[in-house]
């Protein structure tokens, strides 16, 4: 590794809305910076998750460090750190920034300016992070750089004429962007002289060398074999291996301020690590750690149960190592009378909900269901203090509640101005109510609404990209809480309760949302020997009901001739017979069952 000096140095990050090609333009950067060829190189190459690569989305921030030759004959050392782009996923953005000095924002020049770019240049802005935009995607037919250029300049208020035009794909211009990176971006400085202090920025756990920390040096320089002092754990380790990340771990002797690379501790305990940590040397600790990231919380939560009973410590270490991977993910222990032992899973929305799941499955070898997802309410009793419930199951006696009050969420949605009545409408039935509406130019509105996160989390993504045709986009973020009439509604089975099924729901909404629930299990329960009644009920009142009529057989069907009252004789034993049946038999109710709750939405 050739000597570079700290004023060589540039760590920065791609931020964007989804899908605008922050990952395209990433695999160009590392290809220019011979990280990658064309034997070795793949598109998406910073997405190490198989499901990452399968969906075309960027779930975990990654990072790899080359060289570049400015055109003033220098090396430059590039210390580029990829970010995801949907809303579930800002977390991972912020904690990525904070190891940076700058970043590039990226903005598709066929669609300009989107929700998830204004919400990432926000981000950028409180990290006091220098902001260069760059348009890509300037070779597809439908481009419109001036377009991109005005709103740049409206709705960020960046100047446009420093924003570099590029095409990930085809590489026209990039060379151009690694110069502008050079003189826009500033090189790193040392925050406090005399001092070792680094970041702990990200990690994941490796079954032969154990916890691996990403770390980016802000003081001084950490050597292999020093001990080193974890401020927020208060425990002391020492470096067994140091190093950078060239999308394969390149060990060094040391890392010095302002490098981003890693360590290996031998950590094997996960619970050892927190994300956001600031390490210092043990025999001389720094005076204060770097600063603290914002405590995460969750927005969405569903309980989540090993399929085979058997498997639930095998979930508990699942969900321990993954936890250290995504520092978002909350969760505590839960049983069911219906699924047994299992986790209650804090998540910051259903795309987050969605892949956890499958990473679980996929890279521990789980089978898992995930009851029907849930928010936070606030709980007021006339005589006890103020409860938070996320879990309907263990949701109060209605008689002692004095008021409710539930989450609500500020939506920010950007959408060709032809679709705003549909948009509207759609918010209108998810009790959504109006902020603000922003014309961005003559053809795009931004429309501003608070809604209830409940609503949200039914499959309001989905009917707004059907209503809009795919062109709005989404962000939002937690307003506050305020007071609703809301009610429990619990889904009987054969008149019993199945505590898995249960959920709040707004009054209004209680039929309507019992009736589509008990329909899903009408379909995927199967018949039995008996009858049996599938029902929705606030306490004690039944307000929707479905039968699953019985398997019958056909005991006449021996008789040839004869009286009548022979065939009365033996359906009346066969009645007596299936009333016993009903009274001991128990329903099976299968997986699928469950999942279709989750697809019962508006």
């Amino acid at each position: 590794m050739p000597d570079i000096p700290q004023t060589h140095i540039r760590n920065f990050s791609i931020i964007a809305h989804i899908d605008h090609g922050k990952s395209t333009l990433a695999d160009r950067l590392l290809a220019l910076g011979k990280l990658t060829d064309e034997r070795t190189g793949k598109d998406q190459i910073l997405d190490s998750l198989d499901i990452e690569r399968e969906r075309g989305i960027t779930i975990k921030s990654n990072s790899a460090s080359f060289y570049w030759k400015g055109e003033d004959g220098e090396t430059y050392l590039f210390n580029l750190i990829d970010t995801p782009g949907h809303v579930d996923f800002t977390y991972e953005v912020s904690r990525s920034l904070a190891a940076c000095e700058g970043v590039l924002l990226l903005i598709d020049a066929t669609q300009g300016v989107q929700a998830q770019t204004l919400a990432n240049f926000y981000l950028a802005l409180e990290a006091d992070l220098y902001i260069l935009p760059v348009i890509n995607k300037i070779d597809l037919p439908s481009a419109d750089i001036e377009k991109t250029k005005r709103q740049i300049a409206d709705s960020l208020g960046l100047n446009p004429d420093d924003a570099v035009a590029v095409s990930g794909k085809s590489g026209i211009n990039v060379e151009a962007l690694m110069q502008a990176v050079i003189e826009k971006i500033p090189a790193p400085k040392e925050k406090s002289v005399g001092e070792i202090r680094a970041l702990v920025f990200d990690a994941y756990f490796d079954p032969y060398r154990g916890v691996v920390e990403k770390i980016r040096m802000f003081d001084g320089e950490l050597k292999k074999g020093e001990q080193i002092f974890f401020m927020r754990k208060e425990v002391t380790h020492s470096v067994n291996e140091i190093g950078i990340s060239q999308l394969k771990l390149v060990p060094q002797q040391s890392l010095k301020a302002g490098e981003v690379g890693y360590i290996v501790t031998g950590i094997k305990n996960v619970a050892d690590v927190m994300l956001g940590d600031t390490i210092t040397l043990a025999s001389k600790r720094a005076a204060e750690p770097l600063f603290k990231y914002k405590e995460v919380k969750p927005m969405v939560f569903s309980g989540l149960f090993p399929v085979n009973g058997d498997d639930y410590p095998l979930l508990k270490e699942s969900m321990d190592k993954l936890a250290l991977n995504d520092p978002a993910l909350i969760y505590e222990p839960e049983s069911s009378e219906a699924l047994g032992f299992g986790f209650r899973v804090g998540y910051l929305g259903l795309l987050h909900m969605e892949i956890v799941q499958e990473r679980l499955e996929r890279e521990f070898g789980l089978n898992l269901l995930t009851t029907a997802p849930s928010v936070t309410y606030n709980i007021y009793f006339q005589h006890k203090p103020m409860m938070t419930l996320n879990n309907p199951a263990e949701f109060p006696d209605p008689g002692e509640i004095d008021r409710i009050e539930e989450p609500y969420v500020k939506v920010s949605i950007i959408s060709p101005s032809e679709y705003m009545g549909a948009i509207l409408q759609l918010l209108a039935d998810k009790r959504g109510e109006n902020v603000s509406l922003n014309y961005l130019d003559q053809t795009t509105v931004q429309i501003i609404y608070l809604v209830p996160l409940a609503e949200m989390i039914f499959e309001f993504y989905d009917r707004l990209k059907s209503v809009s045709r795919g062109y709005a986009s989404l962000d939002y973020e937690f307003a506050e809480y305020r007071r609703s009439t809301l009610v429990k509604l619990d889904i009987l089975v054969h008149a019993n309760r199945v505590d898995a099924l249960s959920m709040i729901v707004h009054k209004n909404a209680a039929e309507t949302r019992g009736r589509q629930v008990i329909e899903q299990l009408k379909e995927h329960i199967s018949k039995h020997q008996f009858q049996i009644a599938i029902q929705a009920a606030i306490g004690g009142k039944v307000i929707a009901r479905e039968t699953i009529s019985a398997l019958r057989k056909n005991v006449t069907a021996k008789c040839y001739g004869g009286d009548i009252t022979r065939k009365r004789k033996l359906l009346e034993k066969q009645k007596e017979g299936k009333k016993r049946m009903k009274m001991i038999g128990s329903v099976e109710i299968p997986q699928e069952a469950f999942l279709s709750v989750l697809k019962t939405g508006d």
